[in-house]
């Protein structure tokens, strides 16, 4: 029994223009099912994509605050020309650069349409293989602790754990990496950007969703009411949802 990673929630006003901006920041389809705008890979719907872990742009009444999420895409490049170009188009899309304390660092950080922040890398061989998400990122307290969680809640392989940062991807060695980096700031508003997890074929979620409780997440109300779904909490605090499998 395990759960994976099957897509990174971004609330925002906007959902639709958010979507959009994600769909031509990766190079994917912007796809309307519902409420939602769900941006993934293909001319068609295929949930969830056996490979990607894809992007869900949710409307919420709420502008994002000032500040820093602790969740973020870093995207991947092949070439310094192709990181030059990419931060172009994203500008000209509507992202803006952003200073997170990052100092002289050969990445580049920018923010989306309504303020949400991710990075452009600088080529790197570790993720040449990744898609055009080259890692889900979440900032923490302690990535020992987070190693020990999320390498029993989900099935996904460890592939590095210091006291700086746990690094985490598929077990086919494909898609993005999920990584866990320490930082010093402390969580203080509820996530605008976490991820959504589902139970692999054949497993029950209400057993998926008990078992991660025993592993130390918490049950949390965001004010989702009555939905298939179920908001937890990892033992810093970090907002996901279990999803009921289709």
């Amino acid at each position: 029994m395990a759960v994976r990673p099957v897509q990174v929630n971004i609330k925002a006003l906007d959902g639709l223009a958010v979507g959009r901006f994600w769909g031509a920041a990766l190079g994917w389809s912007v796809f309307r099912p519902g409420v939602t705008t769900y941006v993934g890979p293909g001319d068609d719907v295929v949930w969830p994509d056996p490979v990607f872990v894809c992007v869900d742009v949710v409307p919420v009444p709420e502008p994002k605050t000032a500040t820093k999420n602790r969740v973020h895409l870093d995207l991947a490049t092949t070439s310094a020309a192709q990181q030059a170009e990419l931060v172009a188009r994203l500008r000209a899309l509507g992202a803006t650069p952003v200073d997170v304390g990052q100092g002289d660092v050969p990445w580049t950080v920018l923010a989306d349409p309504e303020g949400n922040e991710f990075c452009v890398l600088e080529p790197r061989e570790t993720y040449r293989d990744t898609g055009p998400i080259a890692a889900v990122v979440v900032d923490c307290a302690d990535p020992r602790a987070m190693a020990g969680f999320w390498g029993e809640a989900m099935d996904w392989t460890l592939h590095e754990v210091t006291d700086d940062r746990a690094v985490f991807r598929s077990a086919e060695g494909t898609g993005p990496y999920l990584e866990f980096l320490r930082t010093p700031d402390v969580k203080t508003v509820p996530d605008r950007v976490h991820l959504d997890l589902l139970p692999r074929p054949g497993d029950d979620k209400e057993a998926e969703v008990a078992r991660l409780r025993a592993l130390g997440a918490t049950d949390i109300d965001l004010g989702q009411g009555d939905v298939p779904w179920t908001c937890l909490a990892d033992p810093e605090g970090h907002e996901f949802c279990v999803l009921a499998p289709s």
